[in-house]
């Protein structure tokens, strides 16, 4: 684990994961995690003027990446640690792999949710045997029913993003794909509290300190690329983005990470998205939920120019409302 100083002294550090960690974590997952397939598109390719090649997180455990996150983490505590269960708060795919990650482990787990979670997400959580604790769609909310759940039963908290080990479970994908393509000038991973972007990037940078890595936001949540240029955490602005898993901010220690081994950020429009996300569907014949389509939207968009580069973009995941596609509304 590599320090990062805090600038406001609340804490004297904040761990963050290096090579070595995320090589560890892949081996404390292999069996219980996909190792995702990587597909191209030759029709995406050519809306875009690059070479794209898509790590499939949507056909992960639990349907996105989060299973890699949840389960390093459960896994990582110590059998004392993980009596009392785990709790998270989520908008639907890290609470789905905590549930996931803790039933493997035969561990309780509570996952607090926002009351405008998505339906399926909610079932996804409640399949999995974790208990759901609503509340109002805030962070403030969530923190406090968090704190609530961990009062009452002492469970350990796991992060969606702010924790060294989930950023180092979210870092075995980029380790994958570099390992299947080795020869990527760029890859892009969408960006909310920053947990995949930080563990895709300290991958990628230390495997090839010259390939590039770009964030993915959309344009009405762009608190991460304001905090990028400012170097502070920056508030998320009320936002209407059908990018759901997104709605989030970073943290000091995902901000940390992202600017010291992120290239740049791009910002795609709501209906880039939505289209990337159809096009997708259309083309690729695979389901992703509107969060991943966000990198695919900025290269539409031109946020983000990779003409002519060879690209490898995370596709987060593929839990979607099927009664509420974005098209159809």
């Amino acid at each position: 684990m590599v320090p990062v100083p805090v600038a406001d002294g609340a804490r004297d550090a904040l761990a963050l994961p290096d090579l070595a960690a995320i090589r560890a974590a892949r081996e404390r997952i292999a069996g219980f995690v996909h190792r995702t397939p990587v597909l191209t598109c030759a029709s995406l390719d050519a809306e875009t003027a690059a070479r794209l090649c898509f790590k499939c997180e949507n056909l992960q455990k639990v349907g996105a990446f989060k299973a890699r996150g949840a389960v390093n983490a459960v896994f990582s505590l110590s059998d004392d640690a993980a009596r009392h269960g785990v709790v998270t708060h989520s908008s639907g795919n890290h609470g789905a792999a905590l549930a996931y990650a803790a039933s493997r482990r035969g561990i309780a787990a509570w996952v607090v949710m926002p009351e405008n979670a998505a339906k399926t997400k909610q079932e996804n959580v409640r399949r999995l045997g974790a208990t759901i604790r609503l509340c109002a769609s805030n962070v403030a909310a969530r923190e406090a029913a968090c704190a609530d759940v961990l009062r009452e039963t002492g469970a350990v908290l796991i992060h969606p993003f702010d924790d060294a080990r989930v950023i180092a479970g979210q870092g075995t994908a980029a380790l994958e794909l570099l390992e299947d393509v080795p020869d990527l000038d760029v890859v892009i991973a969408p960006l909310g509290g920053g947990g995949l972007l930080s563990g895709t990037a300290i991958a990628a940078k230390s495997l090839r300190p010259g390939i590039r890595v770009y964030g993915a936001e959309p344009a009405n949540a762009d608190d991460a690329a304001r905090s990028f240029r400012s170097g502070r955490l920056e508030p998320l602005p009320a936002t209407t983005t059908i990018a759901d898993g997104l709605r989030t901010t970073l943290s000091v220690r995902t901000l940390a990470a992202i600017r010291a081994h992120v290239d740049a950020i791009g910002l795609a429009r709501e209906a880039s998205i939505v289209r990337a996300m159809r096009m997708t569907w259309e083309r690729m014949k695979i389901v992703i939920e509107p969060s991943a389509a966000v990198p695919l939207a900025c290269l539409l968009d031109g946020t983000l120019d990779v003409r002519g580069q060879h690209v490898g973009i995370i596709v987060s995941g593929g839990n979607v409302d099927l009664d509420r596609l974005p098209w159809q509304l």
